[in-house]
């Protein structure tokens, strides 16, 4: 399984959703790889703390050396850091990716993420990649490489409207570059029960008959915590609430991960 977690609108969640899957299925015995295709590196930051920076080759060395043809290029297993915590990796991301973004779209490299996780097929059972705020080259990269996709919701009004928008572009893809993408489901993060709005918007979305996975993550402070000790959850306070959230979220996905969403 190759998951990327997908959403063009910053701050709903994409780097704690796709750090806190992986290291729940690593948590389970799973040999977990998280790809960190956004140029803030949240989830290098995330699983590497401090010594993200240090991290060497990233993925801008990658697709430097992508643009670069060499007889003495490195393996992309060479690119695949250990993090502190078991069975958990991680291709760390780099400031400077961004910068050859114009190159790597008139060159028309798209399809070498896909290419690289798949001389890696055995090495991992399952991959995550994270994604940046925007559907650019590197997003799209991601799209092609993946076979499923979540889509992050975090009970906003605007977050809603944009959501067919979201879906109609994963299913383009889905024709016209990789088949074997399906929407797995649409992730309600920063979920509030008590609260009138994100209740009413959820329902909206559960009658348009739309993916919305039935594990909601709740609103909480551990995740800023999680964030500063550099820890996912399920290694902070797997007793937590978000922490057993996150573990069923998993689990949903994981009976659900045969079920295709298909745009209509």
């Amino acid at each position: 399984m190759r998951r990327v977690v997908f959403n063009q609108k910053g701050g709903v969640g994409k780097s704690t959703i796709t750090v806190n899957l992986a290291a729940v299925a690593a948590a389970q015995g799973k040999r977990v790889l998280v790809v960190d295709l956004d140029p803030q590196g949240n989830s290098s930051h995330y699983l590497l703390g401090a010594s993200a920076s240090e991290a060497t080759p990233t993925l801008a060395d990658f697709f430097e050396q992508v643009l670069n043809f060499s007889l003495y290029a490195k393996g992309p297993a060479e690119f695949v850091h250990a993090t502190p915590f078991p069975n958990l990796f991680i291709m760390p991301s780099h400031p400077a990716i961004a910068e050859l973004q114009v190159k790597l779209e008139s060159r028309y490299k798209i399809y070498k993420l896909r290419e690289t996780l798949a001389e890696l097929t055995g090495q991992f059972d399952e991959v995550y990649i994270d994604t940046p705020p925007a559907l650019n080259f590197f997003t799209l990269s991601a799209l092609i490489a993946a076979t499923g996709c979540l889509i992050p919701f975090d009970c906003d009004t605007f977050s809603r409207d944009a959501l067919l928008g979201l879906i109609a572009r994963v299913e383009e893809i889905r024709q016209d570059h990789n088949a074997e993408l399906q929407i797995e489901g649409i992730v309600v993060n920063q979920y509030q029960p008590r609260a009138s709005l994100p209740q009413r918007l959820v329902q909206e979305l559960e009658a348009q008959h739309l993916p919305v996975l039935k594990t909601r993550l709740s609103s909480s402070v551990k995740v800023r915590e999680s964030h500063d000790k550099a820890a996912p959850l399920i290694a902070l306070d797997a007793k937590h609430k978000l922490a057993q959230e996150f573990t069923a979220l998993y689990g949903e996905l994981s009976g659900v991960a045969q079920d295709a969403y298909i745009a209509e």
